[in-house]
């Protein structure tokens, strides 16, 4: 990987895309860092420091966002309104028609639905920066915090317009800069930037266990939390790269004087087809009872329930819905993102066929059987590495500041290995050499 970077730096114009690439990440971490206007920047630091790294129910959103969250800034939404702006679409586009016909227009129709997520990007932004000041306004973002009901300085419907286009403003560049990165850069522009804002949160975090840390003034802490991370990265590499290769003959058919077909390939189906989407709607579902019960302030049976075993991370009953939440979201992705029947029905149309397999239903029929048996691993893998930062919440006592979560993980190998892969196919593109020298 090094030695990709390394050359891709000596071709001038790879060194242009990754300079405009640093350039924008740049940008965006010092957006991460300008305050919202009308918030009282002190209060917030107090009650970033009283809070010590508990982030309770918006931990998630907040890693997303680079740490932007809590601090209350112009990018306090982050990346977030655009990731769920892009699930929500491609949910649609299995329920809706005019979208799968959208979808199988090509390059037209995947612009036009690229517009469509573009404007839910910006009604989502101002629905979740609504929320946010009015969290923020009654306190309910800093709990513990004495002087978290005094964030915001006034309650007048000005100040709260200002702040919520702000946000969505913030958000609208956001997209922008990643739209940016993808047309001039390298990599895909929103992936990157999401890479950037888990990444950034890694120093501080690792820091952190080191100071709690209570053997060898925290360096074993220290040392056992770098092992974990980098075996969970080789398992997360490993799995990720992992893939069911199903061949695939194409008859060779002779149209006028020219022979088409004849040649094989194979169809790859990955071991985590669903990706990280699974673990994010998982845990989004789980802060809904919490964050129900947070703003109606019940006391009831039923609230102190929730309160009980669904509010704390370690608690057996939010272990086990949280790991049965991610398999059933693993399958139900990978069910509409993959249509056996589509795949059986354009090979079937362009003449081709899997070995043994008779074209049409009974292709499809044993592509949905290798989807559903190979879903399964991929799956409890999922479970597995999403259920890593609640085994260091009772072991090493970490919370919130554990960095190598499940979800930040993922996405970080996912994004690493796509950026490796793209810088090292322009370099072959640039320096192949052909059948002549």
């Amino acid at each position: 990987m090094l030695t990709a970077f390394a050359r891709a730096f000596k071709t001038p114009d790879l060194r242009k895309k990754l300079l405009f690439t640093l350039g924008i990440i740049v940008l965006f971490r010092l957006g991460q860092h300008v305050p919202l206007p009308g918030i009282e920047y002190k209060n917030v630091q107090t009650c970033m420091d009283l809070a010590k790294g508990q982030q309770g129910l918006f931990g998630l959103v907040n890693m997303l966002s680079g740490g932007a969250l809590l601090q209350i800034t112009i990018f306090a939404l982050g990346i977030m309104p655009y990731i769920t702006a892009s699930i929500i679409l491609q949910l649609l586009t299995v329920v809706i028609p005019r979208l799968e016909a959208l979808k199988k227009e090509g390059q037209a129709g995947q612009a036009k639905i690229t517009q469509y997520t573009r404007y839910l990007t910006v009604a989502l932004a101002i629905l979740q920066g609504t929320g946010l000041v009015a969290t923020a306004r009654s306190g309910q973002l800093f709990q513990s915090c004495p002087v978290g009901n005094q964030i915001v300085r006034d309650d007048t419907i000005f100040t709260t317009v200002v702040m919520v286009i702000t946000m969505t403003a913030g958000t609208a560049l956001i997209m922008w800069l990643g739209e940016l990165i993808t047309d001039r850069g390298i990599g895909n522009g929103m992936s990157i930037l999401m890479f950037i804002s888990i990444a950034a949160a890694f120093p501080g975090s690792m820091w952190s266990i080191k100071q709690q840390g209570k053997i060898l003034g925290g360096w074993l802490e220290f040392s056992l939390v770098i092992a974990c991370g980098l075996a969970m990265v080789g398992l997360v590499v490993f799995v990720e790269q992992a893939q069911r290769r199903i061949p695939v003959q194409y008859a060779k058919r002779m149209i006028g004087r020219r022979s088409y077909g004849g040649t094989s390939t194979y169809i790859p189906v990955k071991v985590n087809q669903a990706g990280v989407v699974p673990v994010i709607f998982a845990s989004s579902l789980l802060y809904i009872p919490a964050l129900i019960v947070q703003f109606s302030q019940s006391k009831a049976g039923w609230a102190n329930w929730i309160s009980q075993n669904f509010v704390k991370g370690d608690h057996p009953i939010y272990i086990a819905t949280y790991f049965l939440l991610i398999v059933f979201f693993a399958f139900f992705y990978v069910a509409i993102s993959f249509n056996p029947e589509e795949v059986a029905d354009n090979m079937k149309k362009y003449g081709g066929f899997i070995p043994g397999i008779r074209a049409g239903r009974p292709t499809a029929e044993y592509l949905s059987y290798v989807l559903n048996r190979i879903t399964w691993p991929g799956a409890l893998y999922l479970g597995l590495i999403a259920l890593v930062p609640t085994v260091a919440l009772v072991t090493l006592n970490a919370n919130q500041n554990f960095p190598f979560g499940g979800t930040s993980i993922l996405i970080i190998v996912g994004v690493g290995l796509e950026t490796v892969k793209q810088i090292e196919s322009q370099l072959q593109q640039r320096h192949y050499e052909g059948f002549l020298r």
